[in-house]
């Protein structure tokens, strides 16, 4: 079985990341799911940023816990980005949006994902923020007004909450019990080397360099019950490595070219 294919930040490698344009592309394109990064804004808001600072992805600066919600909105997301086509035609077929250039809230992209059926959104809190849990409690609140805290299963759950750290994900588990979690890994300490994971945790979700110094780990972690999500993929080589070792989850930029690898 091929891996499920999510958009890292949306179609990031030919839209800006955390915007419309680029999660309306990754669907397009045919992603499985779609991955994003929140934070907390000052005026409590989750948005769709993936750094402390605006300063990367944004026309202005300042730490996003410290700008409220007005001022985020004010400021443009997309003109930083070349927004390249994955084919030359589309540049005059089908050239980039420049209107959907503003800070993304969670709730849009809840709205997105609620109108698209079959496609799994993956919620990265960023830790270590100045507002602690109360990212995990914003997210559930948000996700209970959209009938999305409490699913049936953990499979049938069109939400999953990921992070990497272990408090933030065992929060989670304490105000649902069958919302799905990934504990992300950047490398394997001594107590994760064996694949097992904490009881809150339901999928392990190592970089790719890990996989690639380590093949085994996706069988290990699998003899303990949990699936992988690996990040961020997009070499032909770690694609295809990726669907060697079974991988359940594969976060890339390129949904369109991940997919034709996997199909070749």
């Amino acid at each position: 079985m091929q891996p499920d294919v999510v958009a890292h930040r949306g179609a990031s490698a030919h839209r800006a990341e955390h915007t419309v344009a680029a999660y309306a592309l990754a669907i397009e394109q045919g992603a499985n799911g779609l991955e994003c990064d929140v934070r907390l804004s000052r005026d409590g808001h989750l948005v769709c940023v993936h750094d402390r600072t605006v300063n990367r992805t944004s026309s202005g600066r300042g730490v996003v816990s410290t700008l409220t919600l007005d001022r985020l909105s004010q400021l443009d997301y997309g003109s930083w980005h070349p927004g390249l086509p994955e084919h030359a035609d589309d540049l005059v077929l089908r050239p980039p949006d420049d209107s959907a250039r503003g800070v993304l809230t969670l709730e849009s992209l809840l709205e997105l994902v609620k109108v698209s059926p079959g496609v799994r959104l993956f919620v990265e809190t960023k830790h270590p923020v100045r507002y602690g849990g109360l990212v995990e409690a914003k997210l559930v609140a948000l996700l209970r007004r959209f009938g999305m805290a409490r699913p049936r299963s953990k499979e049938d759950s069109q939400v999953v909450m990921m992070s990497f750290s272990s408090r933030a994900v065992r929060r989670i588990r304490g105000h649902t019990d069958t919302l799905p979690t990934v504990l992300l890994l950047d490398q394997l300490s001594v107590t994760r080397w064996d694949g097992t994971l904490p009881p809150y945790a339901d999928h392990t979700g190592p970089g790719v360099h890990i996989l690639r110094n380590d093949p085994d780990y996706v069988a290990r972690a699998r003899s303990h019950g949990n699936d992988t999500y690996v990040w961020t993929v997009d070499e032909p080589t770690d694609v295809a490595l990726c669907a060697k070792l079974g991988v359940r989850f594969l976060a890339t930029n390129s949904p369109a070219t991940t997919r034709d690898l996997l199909n070749r």
